[in-house]
């Protein structure tokens, strides 16, 4: 197989996986044995097994992080900071994309960033949706309201007031508000309740100009 193929066919995607080049009668040893030499070559770029972006000047479309995030384990969707900086709800960029899976956390550390997976239990995997991140690119990611909420939950005292505090949270609209206490109502628990209360405290302190100038 040439590596003209492989750009023809994959140029333009965001990523592509050793599977989507066996078609037809193709040997599934030539073919990992030719993407070996073109990752060692510099022409692609391995994120995990089985799964590439070709290398520039070949690649006509960048990934974007989510996107990758969601691709490099699966169930997955982005949320805490991430999230919450997609938002524009906190003031700090975040290098990291974070995602929560209920499969096993870890960490992956690749050529087109680092990625990292926060486990929780299938029953509060829930409170996130498609979104379009980049142009012809979806993702999944957390409500706004959804990944503070991970983000309490999956921190030693996320509930306190000096944590939320130290968030330094943008104003939460109404409708945001109203998310924090249904998805509060359905998780169900103490510490997230506090939190809710301390998050909407801290909003109404900043109404009335005693939150941070």
């Amino acid at each position: 197989m040439k590596f003209d193929y492989v750009v023809d066919t994959v140029a333009d995607l965001p990523y592509f996986t050793g599977s989507l080049l066996l078609t037809g009668n193709r040997d599934r040893v030539d073919v990992r044995r030719q993407l070996s030499r073109w990752k060692e070559a510099g022409k692609i770029i391995q994120i995990r097994r089985n799964l590439y972006v070709l290398a520039e000047p070949w690649r006509k479309v960048r990934p974007h992080p989510f996107l990758l995030a969601n691709e490099i384990q699966s169930p997955s969707y982005v949320s805490l900071q991430s999230a919450l900086d997609y938002y524009g709800l906190i003031p700090e960029a975040v290098p990291v994309t974070t995602s929560v899976t209920t499969g096993r956390p870890a960490t992956y550390n690749t050529p087109l960033g680092r990625f990292t997976y926060r486990h929780i239990r299938e029953e509060v995997f829930f409170g996130y949706g498609t979104e379009r991140v980049q142009q012809g690119q979806e993702a999944f990611v957390a409500e706004a309201a959804k990944a503070l909420l991970d983000l309490v939950y999956l921190n030693p005292g996320g509930d306190s007031l000096q944590y939320l505090a130290s968030l330094r949270l943008d104003a939460l609209d109404s409708n945001l508000q109203e998310n924090l206490l249904s998805h509060a109502r359905r998780w169900d628990k103490p510490k997230i309740h506090r939190a809710v209360e301390q998050i909407l405290a801290l909003q109404e302190g900043m109404n009335t100009g005693e939150g941070r100038s």
